[in-house]
């Protein structure tokens, strides 16, 4: 900021001295002309903050829109995939009976489980971010 301060010094300067050397009569139009170059460069600086500002906004949305706010976005996802695992829990009960006995059944069953823990554990974060709100003047 200090880089464009010194640019307007320098404008300010050159505008002081350019009416020193045409006279009063010229004092107007110096006036509004270094008038609008002050404006310009506040326009500038202006609409980089509101670009600023309007980014941050776009990336919290977006951030925002990731993460699921209702703990029913998945529900079909996740009902589907427990009638998969129990439908194919029959056939993989019957081979691991038949090819070891009540320990092939124990592992397929631990395996049928451990899927499913696996994807209830994919599906819900640990740590949810709270709902940052802004307290009203109205709440105590």
């Amino acid at each position: 900021m200090e880089a464009r301060d010194s640019e307007l010094e320098k404008e300010l300067n050159a505008t002081l001295q350019a009416r020193s050397e045409l006279g009063p009569e010229y004092e107007s139009a110096l006036i509004d002309s270094f008038l609008e170059k002050v404006d310009r460069r506040l326009d500038e600086t202006l609409d980089r903050r509101v670009r600023r500002h309007l980014a941050e906004q776009q990336i919290t949305v977006a951030r925002e829109a990731r993460a699921p706010q209702d703990p029913l976005a998945n529900f079909g996802e996740r009902f589907g995939f427990g009638i998969i695992s129990l439908v194919l829990a029959i056939p993989l009960s019957a081979i691991g009976v038949a090819n070891a006995g009540i320990e092939g059944l124990t592992v397929a069953w631990l395996g049928i489980v451990g899927v499913n823990v696996a994807q209830v554990v994919r599906s819900r974060p640990l740590f949810r971010r709270s709902e940052r709100r802004a307290k009203s003047d109205w709440e105590g």
